[in-house]
């Protein structure tokens, strides 16, 4: 890092903790140098907390340890410009380290790089590319917590109150908006590609280019994530990740693709046929044997669970196809070259590194212990529904599979599975002890 710093007079330094949420500081640009070498100390109590911001007494990471410090390094060698902030503004992105230099392996960004280095251990790189989906809403929306469709002002002034998915005409109403977000992204060195209209009013997915950096994609969301809110702000819209701001209307998925690269830069899952090669059978076998142990990851919170309808393009039960929008693990139509998974179960609410540390790791085991899937789905997976065993569909019901998983303390670590199951149970604690409007209006 060069001592003649030109960058901007502040930077936000921040951790992701295990919900997704940015913890940090916001500190002078004369503290950088000091920053980039020494690192900054937080509590590592920091990464378990609830989804308030809140302590997790029964995470065995505050009173036991004295709420020890941890240090957090910047994981790029400099810091990001923030282009939409009102003031000039740079950002840094972190990662928790215990005081000794030794990985903590509750940050979610650590449990992602383990699950990597396994990969890379069998010889093997993954190749990742997210899609994330979003609501734009009306700029009084968060002020209310309450969600709204937004007012095109540059088209003919009418609120996105309709479907219409892969619409040009509602992306030419908000054409500065989406200009602001792909050079937001480019300052950011986020590799953005295409941007869709979705199934809701105002919803809306931008798709990520393929990386042979699963980590640095993860960052990319991250990163993403912040950059969509920061810009509907400033055009006065307000943006959600949030899994179904609408009962009627489609949920914000987070889908995932990848395939594996061997040391000669090989996609092992193409063996020149349109079925693809054992070991991409073997990931799917891994990816579906594992996916109710996981269902707390993609899907986190209470709300996280109202996608998972017939119908409503999310998965319902452990399945695989390939081209088949219904089921949960699909097989995209490609040239042998580029076979991938794709990965559609977790919500855009869901912590990114956890869900690919999630997904991968899946893979990864059932290609170690060598696993065959069933029979692929054809046709409407929905239909089939009734057939099969359904993934957990409530949240207490996820939080029990998710406790019980060999799997998940194996390769996503016990410390992590203690804290992240800690912090899910405060959190239903918190929402099942108040009492909805919906009960007095029905029951008062």
């Amino acid at each position: 890092m060069s001592d003649m710093y030109e960058g901007n007079n502040e930077f936000d330094l921040f951790i992701t903790d295990l919900n997704g949420n940015l913890r940090g500081k916001r500190m002078p640009s004369s503290g950088l140098k000091s920053v980039m070498t020494q690192g900054v100390k937080l509590p590592h109590s920091v990464i378990g907390f609830d989804h308030w911001g809140d302590d997790v007494l029964d995470n065995g990471m505050v009173f036991e340890t004295g709420d020890s410090d941890g240090v957090c390094f910047a994981v790029h060698p400099k810091p990001i410009s923030v282009p939409w902030a009102e003031s000039a503004r740079d950002q840094i992105l972190a990662m928790m380290y215990n005081a000794d230099g030794t990985p903590f392996y509750p940050d979610p960004r650590q449990i992602l790089t383990r699950i990597v280095k396994r990969f890379k251990d069998l010889g093997y790189t993954p190749v990742v590319a997210t899609e994330l989906e979003f609501y734009l809403l009306d700029g009084q929306s968060e002020a209310k917590r309450q969600p709204s469709p937004p007012i095109i002002v540059e088209g003919n002034g009418v609120r996105l109150n309709k479907t219409d998915c892969y619409s040009i005409e509602e992306m030419d109403g908000l054409e500065a908006f989406f200009a602001e977000v792909r050079r937001a992204c480019e300052i950011q060195g986020i590799p953005a590609d295409t941007i869709i209209s979705e199934l809701g009013p105002g919803q809306f997915e931008i798709n990520m280019k393929h990386s042979n950096d699963a980590v640095l994609a993860a960052d990319h969301a991250i990163m993403f994530k912040r950059l969509v809110k920061g810009v509907a702000r400033q055009h006065d819209f307000g943006a959600t990740f949030m899994a179904k701001p609408y009962a009627d209307k489609s949920g914000n998925g987070f889908h995932v693709h990848f395939s594996l690269l061997d040391e000669q830069g090989n996609n092992v899952f193409n063996n020149g046929t349109d079925e693809g090669s054992v070991l991409l059978l073997q990931a799917v076998a891994g990816l579906l044997n594992h996916m109710s142990d996981s269902m707390l990851v993609f899907a986190p919170h209470m709300n996280s669970y109202r996608r998972f309808q017939n119908g409503a393009h999310a998965p319902t039960f452990a399945s695989w196809g390939y081209e088949n929008r219904t089921v949960a693990v699909r097989i995209p139509e490609s040239d042998h070259f580029a076979r991938r998974i794709e990965h559609r179960v977790a919500g855009a609410d869901a912590n990114p590194y956890l869900v690919l540390a999630a997904v991968l790791g899946a893979a990864l085991h059932g290609i170690e212990t060598k696993m065959s899937p069933p029979q692929p789905i054809e046709g409407d997976a929905y239909a089939m529904s009734e057939r099969f065993e359904p993934l957990p569909n409530r949240w207490e019901l996820a939080s029990e599979s998710f406790a019980d998983s060999a799997f998940l303390t194996e390769y996503l670590g016990s410390e992590f599975v203690r804290v992240y199951g800690a912090a899910k149970e405060q959190e239903q604690q918190k929402i099942y002890g108040r009492i909805s409007n919906v009960e007095y209006e029905a029951y008062l």
